[in-house]
């Protein structure tokens, strides 16, 4: 058991097929050995190799895989931050339409002037007049995310960068003033910070300085920085701290000349823009008046025609004439009942038919232009949906005439009735009875499963106090109801008969009662019941 196996017949079979002794000696077994555990040695290298290349692979991928969730995640941050800044946009534009008007909503009408509002006059940088240090950072904040997210074009980019410029000094003179006002009341002293921090020019100097800063452009006080720079690298600069104290105040000057022609040139399109109807109405009233020159011209020259007298071609009456002195022509007239037009009276008659000319187009042009009921309709219509199968019109026909009622406010505003725009939702209900007795072909009347309401209240005074409804009997019929609707000043209450049915209050049901941009939406369906024996 302990010896070598031989296999001696193999060994025989070989001899005998011409192999030579040699090849089955100890010496070459123990090649054939080496060489089989080489083979081994290899077959295991590369198995730790494909190991190693699997778990290089594997690691790359995952990091690929990090890199991909990184790259997503920036996408989603991106998107983030672009939504809330059309909402903060969203949100100045209802501030200043409602007067509650923030710093941030000044400087955003600077660069994006609506016609809807009024025109800011002052330069951007004089909304840091008088706030605090609380507001100021809070304007900080949004200046740097307008910053970061605003840069459709260079100039809004240089806008906001400029608006930061001034913020940022704005805001250190704020805190300076604060920390000197609480150590004179605290009778602190003053914080070594603010001792060390040099922010301003000796008084003797302070003049000068604004002398020579103030009421340059921008371009010249890039070159008079430049000039400085220059100055001071090549040593010709005599006194170095200020020049320094120069270079300080000098990027706040900047920062200001840009935001003030960055306001001009918003006021000069305002201008233009304001001018347009103007030159057009000139422009106008020009080619009416040289048209009626022309028939003026053109009447006068047929005129001249008619009534200018003959030529008188006998001799002797020359000589009778000259002998009397006179040359002149006998006055005619085509017809002695025409009456005399008065210059004054001509011209005023013109103008008023210029005027009732220019008051037609624009009659004209208010009229093309969208009504704020088509806006509210196309609004309620969005909120509503497409017209569905079932779904009708629910309007004018169905309103109640309600009694005559009287108001506190009848004397201070002109009450009128909102405008509506309202639809019912009808069709068939298979129930186990309906099942039995109809079909498709022949199916069952159709009732009415649920109703749409939106009115519109634009011009609420209170509005704070959204709009409210009640239901009420239809005197003794119990089929149907009546829905009031009613609002403050200076609408009237509107009523409606409906089918009187319980009301689904799930929002999942369909149940919506909201007031929102002057529209009040109310959308209910009934319940259904099922039908037992």
């Amino acid at each position: 058991m302990n010896d070598r196996f031989v296999w001696r017949k193999k060994i025989e079979r070989d001899v005998s097929q011409g192999l030579p002794l040699d090849e089955f000696s100890i010496k070459a077994e123990k090649k054939r050995q080496r060489e089989r555990m080489a083979e081994i040695e290899k077959v295991k290298k590369r198995r730790e190799e494909r190991a190693l290349e699997k778990a290089r692979h594997e690691e790359e991928m995952a990091l690929l895989a990090r890199e991909r969730a990184r790259a997503e995640f920036q996408d989603w941050e991106k998107k983030e931050e672009e939504f809330h800044f059309d909402q903060s946009k969203i949100r100045s534009e209802i501030r200043l339409r409602e007067g509650r008007t923030k710093p941030i909503d000044v400087l955003i009408k600077h660069l994006d002037p609506s016609h809807d509002f009024d025109i800011e006059i002052n330069e951007p940088y004089m909304v840091f007049k008088g706030l605090n240090v609380n507001e100021m950072e809070e304007l900080h904040g949004d200046i740097k995310m307008h910053l970061d997210l605003d840069s459709e074009t260079p100039t809004r980019v240089q806008y906001w960068e400029a608006l930061l410029v001034v913020c940022d000094w704005e805001l250190a003179e704020a805190r300076k003033r604060d920390a000197l006002e609480r150590a004179r009341v605290r009778g602190e002293h003053l914080p070594q910070e603010l001792i060390a921090e040099e922010r301003g020019l000796h008084a003797s100097v302070e003049a000068d300085v604004k002398k020579l800063l103030h009421g340059k452009t921008y371009d010249e006080l890039q070159d008079l920085q430049s000039q400085i720079e220059s100055q001071m690298r090549s040593g010709t600069a005599k006194v170095v701290e200020y020049w320094e104290a120069i270079l300080k105040r000098l990027h706040i000057y900047k920062a200001k000349a840009c935001l003030k022609e960055i306001h001009a040139n918003t006021l000069r399109k305002h201008l233009e823009f304001l001018q347009k109807p103007v030159e057009e109405g000139k422009d106008m009233k020009m080619e009416q008046n040289s048209r009626h020159d022309e028939e003026d011209s053109y009447q006068d020259a047929m005129g001249n025609e008619a009534l200018s007298p003959e030529p008188i071609l006998d001799e002797e009456s020359q000589e009778e004439e000259a002998a009397s002195g006179s040359y002149s022509p006998q006055l005619l007239h085509g017809d002695e009942d025409e009456d005399a037009v008065d210059p004054e009276e001509d011209r005023v008659m013109l103008e008023r038919k210029r005027m009732a000319v220019l008051e037609e187009r624009r009659v004209q042009e208010l009229a093309s232009r969208p009504t704020p009921e088509d806006n509210f309709e196309k609004t309620a219509l969005k909120a509503m949906g497409t017209m569905e199968e079932g779904d009708a019109v629910f309007g004018s026909t169905d309103e109640i005439n309600l009694d005559s009622q009287v108001y506190w406010w009848h004397d201070k505003y002109r009450p009128r009735k909102p405008k509506y725009f309202n639809r019912v939702h009808t069709g068939y209900e298979w129930n186990k009875y309906n099942q039995t007795h109809y079909d498709h072909d022949n199916p069952p009347p159709k009732i009415v499963q649920g109703y749409k309401f939106n009115i519109f209240y634009p011009d609420l005074v209170d509005k704070s106090k959204a709009p409210n409804y009640t239901i009420e009997k239809d005197g003794d019929s119990a089929e149907t109801c009546i829905i009031r609707f009613h609002a403050g000043p200076p609408y009237e209450d509107i009523a409606f008969r409906i089918v009187n049915k319980e009301w689904e209050y799930s929002h999942k049901k369909g149940f919506k009662s909201t007031f929102e941009r002057g529209i009040l939406h109310l959308y209910f369906n009934f319940k259904r019941y099922r039908y037992r024996r």
